[in-house]
């Protein structure tokens, strides 16, 4: 897997286009940055910008953001509701794939080193990069933001980690770190009463709030400092403030480790705390990206409050978290731009997997070889696998089946899963195939070409017979899914069951050919015998499994038919 890790500049900009689209176009012309996201801010008078990419590309695209900043932003004319101290406010470094929160941190420092001796501005390390344990927490190295930076340049202790120990009006200073994924998450509430929003942040915030006597004074430590009521959520920092553009209090919130505290279990919290005075929320926002899992958990998490099973596509699990938290609220939420995994990878225009029925099948009968029977099959076991998550969801709800509910959400779960791995499938076999062709037209004049031409027809070779092999495997694995839901399932879909164990059949069957026919260009002897041996396993499983499953649910069918 090639590294990949996320870049997330905050600069102090939200309302000037031109300022911000400079920043973005500073990173972006870097070869190998993705900007995924950019979110700006009038009241706060900040921009969110996403960035992602392999190490070395972020790296320097962050550079370049940082100096563009350096420019064109004037901290001396600077206000908004967000804390700041400087023109590029903070500059952490997220790990997203193959790369280590250790590595981040080298990022933020080799970043660091690089703005305080090209920029000569100060530059604080905070989080994993933090060289000082009292500067780990973002809130404590920025206390006082902007308007205390020249207390903090002549005061010994606040040396910074790179760049000069002295005040510069314009940039200010900048924070950069390396931490693990942060979500900036609002709550939106039908009050513009900043105290009661206020109150509820310090609920929920995982410092809490100063604990009082009965005379409403604070009680505090030997020390003076206060006694704290600690707040309900671990690795939550939430504030609030009223946004003049929606009218309206938020709780403003970081949710650092999603872990431990997700949005969806804050928004459910902060509802009850709303409602207990007399408030009601009205939706939220997430401020840059979010990872699916999370998306993925809460999606489970209302269809669990709901009583209805989780095991439903993706898609429908976003949906469901969407709606239920209300983040289009504000702003449409738009999956494929909100979800890290997604905008990372973006769709492929030209996805089998995407096309229309209609569509399919007259791709499949075109002149041209691919799509074809690899991805055929790939689609029958992927066909095979949401019949069964369709006859556990049916199960679910079925009353009286209520001792068997978590069976069936297992079952329709497990469906899910097998169904998109085999859906993803129907394209790859076709890129296995595109590869072979690819491979063949390599140039073969010298003897470096030659040499080059032949391992990649030998990498693509073996691709084009291990990508259908897979398919057989999984597809073989549908039948545990089927045969549970003929014995325990619905009665009244069993030959919904039974279509989906014929499905599974073809699917084992057709993408064993494909695999077999792939081997004889293939040199390894061991590749090609480990092939054909598994081969023959799951097409006799398949037989077998397909016997059994049949009989079983004709059984069921008479017993239905005499009942």
């Amino acid at each position: 897997m090639r590294p990949i890790v996320e870049c997330v500049p905050n600069i102090s900009e939200g309302r000037d286009q031109a300022i911000i689209d400079a920043c973005v176009a500073a990173a972006a012309a870097v070869e190998g940055v993705a900007v995924l996201d950019v979110d700006p801010g009038a009241d706060t008078h900040r921009t969110v910008i996403t960035l992602a990419g392999e190490p070395s590309a972020v790296l320097e695209g962050a550079f370049e953001l940082i100096k563009a900043s350096h420019r064109l932003i004037d901290m001396r004319k600077h206000s908004g509701a967000h804390p700041r101290a400087g023109a590029t406010d903070v500059c952490p470094f997220v790990p997203v794939a193959g790369i280590s929160m250790e590595q981040c941190a080298a990022l933020a420092r080799s970043l660091g080193a690089r703005i305080g001796a090209e920029l000569d501005v100060p530059v604080y390390l905070y989080e994993a990069a933090a060289t000082r344990e009292d500067r780990r927490n973002l809130a404590d190295v920025r206390r006082g933001e902007y308007e205390a930076l020249p207390q903090k340049m002549a005061d010994p202790a606040w040396a910074p980690d790179f760049g000069p120990h002295a005040f510069r009006p314009k940039f200010g200073a900048v924070h950069v770190g390396a931490r693990p994924f942060l979500a900036a998450y609002n709550i939106n509430l039908n009050t513009r009463s900043k105290r009661l929003a206020h109150d509820i942040a310090l609920s929920i915030r995982q410092r809490g709030r100063a604990r009082r006597d009965e005379n409403g004074e604070i009680i505090r430590h030997p020390n003076g400092k206060p006694v704290k009521i600690p707040g309900l959520f671990k690795h939550c920092k939430a504030a609030a403030w009223y946004l003049d553009e929606i009218e309206q209090c938020q709780v403003t919130m970081n949710l650092t480790d999603l872990s431990v505290t997700a949005p969806h279990q804050v928004f459910a919290q902060v509802c009850a705390l709303a409602a207990a005075k007399g408030m009601r929320v009205t939706g939220s926002e997430l401020i840059g990206l979010i990872p699916l899992n999370t998306m993925l958990e809460a999606g489970r998490f209302f269809l669990k409050r709901q009583g209805r099973s989780t095991g439903v596509h993706e898609a429908e699990l976003i949906r469901v978290a969407v709606e239920s938290m209300g983040l289009n609220d504000i702003a449409p939420f738009d999956p494929q731009k909100k979800i890290v995994e997604y905008a990372i990878q973006p769709r492929r225009a030209d996805r089998l997997v995407d096309l229309s029925l209609r569509g399919f099948s007259e791709a499949l009968a075109s002149e041209s070889p691919a799509p074809g029977g690899g991805s055929v099959a790939a689609l029958c076991g992927a066909l095979a696998a949401s019949l069964a998550a369709m006859v556990g969801n049916l199960s679910h709800a079925k009353k009286g089946y209520e001792d068997r509910q978590p069976l069936m959400e297992e079952t329709a779960n497990a469906g899910q899963a097998l169904a998109a791995a085999l859906l993803r499938a129907i394209d790859e076999d076709t890129d296995a195939f595109n590869a072979v062709v690819a491979a063949n037209r390599l140039p073969r004049k010298t003897e470096d070409q030659r040499a080059a031409a032949h391992a990649a027809q030998q990498a693509a070779a073996q691709r084009a017979a291990a990508v259908p092999f897979e398919v057989s495997r999984r597809a073989l694995a549908c039948f545990d899914l089927i045969a549970r839901m003929v014995a325990s399932g619905n009665p009244n879909s069993v030959t919904d069951a039974g279509v989906a164990a014929y499905c599974a059949h073809a699917a084992v069957h057709g993408a064993a050919l494909n695999a077999q026919v792939n081997l004889p260009g293939v040199e390894d002897a061991a590749f090609c015998a480990r092939i054909r041996e598994g081969v023959a396993a799951l097409t006799a499983q398949a037989n077998q499994r397909l016997a059994q499953i049949s009989a079983q649910v004709h059984t069921v069918m008479e017993a239905q038919a005499h009942a």
